[in-house]
Order: structure tokens, then C-alpha cells, then sequence
């Protein structure tokens, strides 16, 4: 008797999601986070910072605002179709189309590998003085036994370990520093382009908004096997999937936005460019003491870390749906998907001069290659045979498209200013 009650009152009162429920949502987002908060993102933003002070704040600004648009379509891509984005490319796009896009996406992983790896090895250097080759060697092994060894669960909950920790230490550094926060404003908000600013720019853009992210997210949120369950609860995980991006990127945003404001501060107030990160923390020694100057090689590694397990990870996932597979690390595709990724990473790494160089150019490969994905991303969104009563509404997918343009203009405008 007392189970038919509650029976009857849940289906007369329906349970309310309070404010705690919002949490069982995140953790994909995160994952995302740590991916564009990577050694790459770091050489990056210091360059911005050091080179052009607060005026270039604006790119991270519009970058997560695109970032946000972007990662929540391909998370309803997962949710609603159970598929990653590039299995959904496999099965709904003509193979001469899709195949080549999902071909450049696992070149870009690679070039993410890179960053990740060299970020970890430069880190090592720093900490232990450890030879960038063999702290790459370090590094990819670490990687390689955790992605071996964990399931997503475990790893979405030591990630979020591994952004708090990089997160409180910038905040940590930024209470070392005078910010003129009138001038930061100024910067987050009004888009300037200084001369010679351009491939700064562009690597920016592509350190946040990156393609392995996108096949990532679309990756984790649909091995949750949401599309399974009633429309009711898939109708509910759209909702919240959105808290769940919205916070994990203003996380990433206020991260990325940090470091910025730091190497304005202490660099460019001092007229220093950054040209390594290694350079970075000898400098930070003098300006804030030897405690600033560990905590910022600490908090390298552990973004090396945890960025290269997320971009190994996703490097799987996109040559599995070359199959038509999903990620699975006991499978033969997504192993060497994976390997692939790393492997062909660290071997490149043993033939670079200039580390701080190569890890701009590898985020500038990733926003030349973005606009492929994000083109094929709309369009299967866009899509009533993939999506159907989901699909995105005229007007979304003109938003989306209008971004894929932008990022388009943005690397014609790179081209010819190096031509």
C-alpha cells in the first residue's frame, strides 16, 4: 500500500530539481575547461599580455562567448543522438565530406598533443631541471598509464582537482600585483588589433576554441547513454547540460582572463616580453618572490597533465568514429587514436629548437582547422534526420554559422598579413 501511495504522489507532485541536482550535470564541461587552459593557452596568453598589456582581453572575452554557443550545440548533438561528433559525421555526412574533416581534426589533436606534452616537459625543467626531451618522455608516459588505467568518472573528478588547483594559484598571484583594473574593463570589452597582433590573436582564439573540444564534449556527454532513457529526462539534461557548459567556461574564461592580466602587470608594466615560459617564472621570481614563481611551474604541470589526457582522449574518439565507433579504451581504434596522437607528438618534439614558439604556432594550426569542424558541427545540428524536433531553430544555426564565419575572416585576415 505505502508503495502505490508514493507511486501516486510521484506521478501527481513530479519530483523538482533543486539547486544541489544542478551539480550531477557537471563534469564534461570541466573536462573542456582544462583542455583550453592548456600550455598552449599558456604561451599564448603571456604572449598577449606581455607584448600588448590589457588590450587583448577581448579576444578571451569573445572567444568563450563563442566557446559557450559552440560547446552546448555539440553537447545536444550527444545527448539527443548518442553519437560523437565524429561518429554523427560518419553515419550522416557523404564520406567525401566528412572523412577528410574528421582527418584534420586528428592532425589537430595532434598538434594539441604537442602543446600539452611540451607544456609538462617545460614545466619539469622548471621544477627539477629535467631535459624538455626527457620530460616530454615523463609526461607522455604519466598520460598514457592514466588514460589506461581510469574510467571517465574517475577522471572527470580528478580533473576538476587539477582546475581548482590551477585556478587558486593564479588567484594567489594576482593578489602579488597591482592591476589597473579601469584598463582590464576597458580591454575585456572594446576589440582593438595592434599592429603585429594578429598571429597572437589568432593563437589565442584557437588555444580556447578547439576542435579536439568540440568531438570531446559531444564524446563524454553521449557516452552517458542519455538518448536511451524518456524524452522527459533528455528534455531535462538539455536544460541543465547548459549550466554545466555556462560555468565550466566562465571558469576557463576568468583562468585564461588571469593570466593575461598577470603578464600585464608584471611584464609589460616592466617592458619584458615573454618569449618561454620557462623565462615567465625566472622573471616572476624578482617581481613576486620564488613562492609566486613554483606555484606557476606546479600549476604548468598540472595543466600539462591533465590538458594532455583530455586531447589523448579525444584523439581516440576522433579516429574511432572513422569506424563508426564510439571511445573505448579496451578497442583497437581508440587505442590507436591515441597513440597516434601522442606518439607522433613526442616524436616531433625531439626535433624543435624553440619550444615557446611552437607551442603559438601549434594553437594557430587549431584555429585554421576550426572552422571545418564547426561548419560540419551546424550542419548535423541543423539536421531533423540527425536531431529531429531538436534540430537547432533557423535563427540558432544562423547564430552558429555566423561564428564559423568569423573565425573563417579572422584566418584569411592571418593569411594575407603573412603573405
Amino acid at each position: 500500500m505505502m508503495n502505490i501511495i508514493k507511486e501516486l504522489k510521484s506521478k501527481t507532485h513530479p519530483r523538482v530539481l533543486g539547486g544541489f541536482d544542478i551539480f550531477k550535470y557537471i563534469g564534461p564541461g570541466l573536462l573542456v575547461t582544462v583542455g583550453f587552459i592548456d600550455p598552449g593557452n599558456w604561451a599564448s596568453n603571456f604572449a598577449a599580455g606581455s607584448y600588448f598589456g590589457y588590450s587583448l582581453l577581448w579576444v578571451v572575452t569573445l572567444s568563450t562567448i563563442m566557446l559557450i554557443a559552440l560547446q552546448h550545440n555539440v553537447a545536444h548533438l550527444g545527448i539527443v543522438t548518442g553519437l560523437c561528433l565524429s561518429e554523427a559525421a560518419d553515419k550522416y555526412t557523404p564520406k567525401y565530406i566528412g572523412r577528410p574533416i574528421i582527418i584534420t581534426a586528428v592532425l589537430a589533436s595532434i598538434s594539441t598533443s604537442l602543446a600539452e606534452i611540451l607544456g609538462g616537459a617545460i614545466a619539469l625543467q622548471m621544477l627539477f631541471n629535467v631535459p624538455i626531451v626527457w620530460g616530454s618522455i615523463l609526461t607522455t608516459v604519466t598520460v598514457m598509464i592514466m588514460i589506461f588505467t581510469n574510467s571517465y568518472k574517475r577522471m572527470e573528478r580528478g580533473i576538476i582537482e587539477f582546475v581548482s588547483v590551477i585556478g587558486l594559484s593564479f588567484i594567489y598571484e594576482l593578489f602579488l600585483v597591482h592591476i589597473d583594473w579601469g584598463a582590464a574593463t576597458h580591454g575585456w570589452v572594446v576589440p582593438s588589433i595592434p599592429q603585429g597582433s594578429m598571429m597572437i590573436i589568432m593563437s589565442v582564439l584557437g588555444a580556447v576554441i578547439m576542435p579536439h573540444n568540440l568531438f570531446l564534449h559531444s564524446e563524454i556527454i553521449q557516452s552517458r547513454q542519455i538518448q536511451k532513457r524518456s524524452d522527459k529526462y533528455i528534455q531535462q539534461t538539455l536544460k541543465y547540460e547548459f549550466f554545466d557548459t555556462l560555468f565550466s567556461m566562465i571558469v576557463g574564461w576568468a583562468i585564461n582572463s588571469a593570466m593575461i592580466l598577470l603578464a600585464a602587470a608584471t611584464f609589460f608594466h616592466n617592458g619584458i616580453h615573454v618569449e618561454e615560459l620557462s623565462q615567465a617564472q625566472s622573471l616572476l621570481t624578482p617581481l613576486l618572490g620564488n613562492s609566486a614563481a613554483n606555484i606557476f611551474a606546479i600549476a604548468l604541470l598540472l595543466a600539462g597533465i591533465s590538458s594532455t589526457i583530455t586531447s589523448g582522449m579525444a584523439a581516440g574518439s576522433i579516429f574511432a568514429g572513422l569506424f563508426g565507433e564510439s571511445y573505448n579504451i579496451k578497442d583497437s581504434h581508440s587505442i590507436i587514436g591515441i597513440c597516434l596522437s601522442l606518439g607522433i607528438s613526442l616524436l616531433i618534439i625531439f626535433f624543435i629548437s624553440n619550444p615557446f614558439k611552437c607551442l603559438l604556432i601549434s594553437q594557430m594550426i587549431l584555429s585554421i582547422q576550426l572552422p571545418f569542424t564547426v561548419f560540419l558541427q551546424v550542419s548535423l545540428t541543423s539536421s531533423k534526420q540527425v536531431m529531429g524536433k531538436y534540430a537547432n531553430r533557423p535563427w540558432n544555426s544562423a547564430f552558429l554559422y555566423s561564428l564559423a564565419g568569423i573565425v573563417t575572416i579572422l584566418n584569411l585576415w592571418l593569411l594575407y598579413e603573412n603573405i
